[in-house]
């Protein structure tokens, strides 16, 4: 009776000081060995979850991954849980709050791969998380904290490591742990749809990122990098130049610098869709120059800081590719933003080809 009571009173006080609450003790290194116990093998631990469209994300307060997962269309469940530690009996909040059991928090995720791929959830986590850091993410530091993916079976695994590779070649450092489910406890009900019950409750990711996810039409997952030999047949020597070497072409002398036709301009590996003409202005750098993207997320940005220049690179979402570099301040474009882009990064679909080439769901972008 005596444990139960003091259980519950400092499961209450976690709560109340919210997922950013100090360890007590300090962060346990992550062992290279994803998870514990690792008695089992690797086939018999994915046996435990039946239902084949499920992802498990651990990315920091599991609040924040939840409420993300369940804004995207064709997430069918989100649930709070724990993962991959010592065991049932310490798999709640105040013993996992100690940072001692190898528990992460982390989010059961369910999807209707007709409606979203799980190329789109994984690149969303990778959205909103910094893979960089160990232990912690925003505010909340602790060995529960830790960022994961955790995967159930053998697709899975193709998937997940496919896309881990795409964000360990752009990250200075990689810190997320990638393997198979070891094991997994539901949260306490209170967890369950924490920011949904709590709309003003604490949340480490932003809620314009949430928003974000919530109206996405482009599916990274029918846009997938081809394999490094097909990339290199594909594509002529200056765009793989581009492309894959993170070149620059001349100015004033490319492709797009001054078309402004009615359509769309896509990945020249991949076809994913990253650029409107409805977006596109004239500017005096030479390139192809772009007030926004289609999508936010289509495209990622990363310091560079190469040349001894500070710039931001862009690059393709799922492909990868080296597109250009984005600048603020620019007096020419109508937000002040320019989105410099390398012509031979791109391929432009004409809009009345459009719908021949598989991305009629995009014409609504030239309506008035």
């Amino acid at each position: 009776m005596h444990r139960t009571l003091l259980a519950s009173l400092l499961a209450a006080a976690i709560l109340l000081s919210g997922c950013s609450r100090p360890m007590d003790t300090a962060p346990q290194p992550v062992s290279s060995e994803i998870g514990s116990p690792q008695s089992e093998s690797e086939q018999e631990v994915m046996k435990m979850e039946s239902t084949e469209n499920v992802i498990y994300l651990a990315g920091g307060c599991f609040w924040g991954i939840e409420q993300l997962m369940q804004s995207i269309p064709g997430v069918i469940d989100a649930q709070s849980g724990y993962a991959n530690g010592s065991g049932e009996a310490e798999a709640n909040y105040p013993i996992v709050s100690t940072g001692k059991t190898g528990f992460r928090e982390t989010v059961r995720v369910e999807y209707d791969p007709e409606q979203v791929s799980l190329d789109a959830l994984l690149l969303a986590y990778f959205y909103v998380i910094d893979p960089t850091v160990e232990n912690r993410q925003g505010n909340d530091v602790g060995t529960q904290y830790q960022t994961g993916v955790y995967y159930t079976n053998d697709k899975a695994k193709e998937t997940v490591e496919r896309i881990a590779e795409i964000e360990r070649s752009r990250s200075r450092s990689f810190k997320v742990e990638i393997g198979p489910l070891v094991n997994f406890y539901p949260a306490e009900e209170y967890h369950q749809d924490y920011l949904a019950k709590n709309p003003n409750g604490y949340c480490h990711i932003p809620l314009a990122e949430m928003k974000l996810f919530s109206s996405l039409r482009i599916d990274p997952g029918d846009y997938q990098k081809p394999a490094a030999e097909a990339i290199r047949d594909k594509l002529t020597s200056e765009q793989y130049r581009v492309t894959q070497q993170n070149g620059t072409e001349r100015p004033f002398v490319n492709e797009f610098w001054d078309q402004f036709e009615k359509g769309i301009y896509v990945d020249v590996v991949t076809g994913e869709p990253l650029f409107s003409s409805t977006d596109k202005f004239e500017s005096g750098c030479g390139w192809p120059a772009f007030s926004k993207p289609i999508e936010a997320p289509a495209v990622v940005e990363l310091p560079d800081d190469s040349h001894g220049m500070h710039r931001t690179e862009v690059r393709s979402r799922s492909g990868d590719s080296h597109l250009g570099h984005v600048f603020t301040g620019d007096p020419e474009s109508p937000n002040g933003v320019r989105y410099c882009i390398n012509s031979a990064s791109l391929r432009f679909v004409p809009y009345a080809k459009m719908e021949a080439e598989g991305y009629g769901y995009l014409l609504d972008l030239f309506e008035e």
